[in-house]
């Protein structure tokens, strides 16, 4: 049953990747939190793991497509590894519950700028 919930979670963060441009860390970190008992890091580092197949099909498709802007995608990767390495050290010396409030507060921003573009549009 495991692996099934995992597949399925799976197939909706590669459909809201490849459709919308989202990661699927919206839906995988809440998902892993609450249904493996894992503690808001764990949950965030497997999501991070688990980008990188999505992450990989959506470019190599986009690519195709001649969508994929290399210079700019080289910067942006090199920059994030920098971030991630900042993030990694500012989250490993939080507290379980703050950094949980903080993804909270995260997605809640998510929620409201979703929000605010669909009212726009």
């Amino acid at each position: 049953m495991e692996y099934v919930l995992a597949a399925a979670l799976g197939f909706a963060g590669g459909m809201l990747g490849g459709l919308l441009g989202v990661g699927g860390g919206i839906l995988f970190v809440p998902a892993l939190a609450l249904f493996r008992d894992q503690s808001q890091l764990h949950a965030e580092a497997t999501s991070l793991l688990a980008i990188l197949p999505t992450a990989a099909a959506g470019t190599w498709r986009q690519s195709r497509y001649g969508n994929v802007r290399w210079r700019p995608a080289g910067v942006l990767g090199l920059s994030s590894i920098a971030g991630a390495e900042g993030g990694i050290l500012v989250a490993t010396n939080l507290p379980e519950d703050v950094l949980r409030r903080l993804f909270a507060v995260l997605m809640l921003c998510v929620a409201a700028q979703l929000a605010w573009r669909a009212r726009r549009a």
